[in-house]
């Protein structure tokens, strides 16, 4: 009897075990998940305005972007950068600036450059680029006009 008893308390000892190692591997492919999903979300929407946005605008405006910054390769929120510039005056001078696309782990995406508000663009989980593209049309009218 007292064996049976001792069979038990091992086997719950082992699927206890068992519980916490699921639940840690799920733990743990949940943050794998998560930057996956916002790398995608970059890609998909983001990368692919700018590159609409570029070909559109090719002989006004140049837009640059920086989708894989080595320091941002396996970061738990990835973000890219790109740069929205025009040629202004006699001497042909670049004028731009530098904005960073940033993905929090809420999900929640924003643009934001220096002396600029970070102004927010959508979540990851909305596939849509309608905020975004809106969002880049303004910084490219800006640079346009010089500002």
């Amino acid at each position: 009897m007292m064996s049976k008893f001792k069979e038990a308390l091992e086997r719950g000892k082992e699927a206890r075990e068992q519980e916490g190692k699921v639940r840690n591997e799920k733990a743990e492919a949940g943050v794998v998940d998560f930057g996956a999903q916002a790398r995608a979300w970059l890609n998909h929407v983001v990368v692919a305005s700018l590159e609409a946005a570029k070909a559109e605008v090719a002989g006004e405006v140049t837009v640059e972007m920086d989708t894989a910054p080595r320091r941002q390769a396996k970061a738990s929120t990835p973000s890219i950068r790109f740069k929205v510039y025009c040629k202004q005056g006699v001497e042909k001078e670049e004028v731009g600036r530098t904005f960073t696309v940033n993905v929090q782990l809420s999900g929640q995406v924003s643009v934001s450059s220096p002396g600029m508000v970070a102004r927010e663009v959508g979540n990851i989980g909305d596939r849509t680029d309608e905020r975004f593209s809106t969002l880049l049309a303004e910084l490219i009218e800006d640079a346009a006009k010089g500002t």
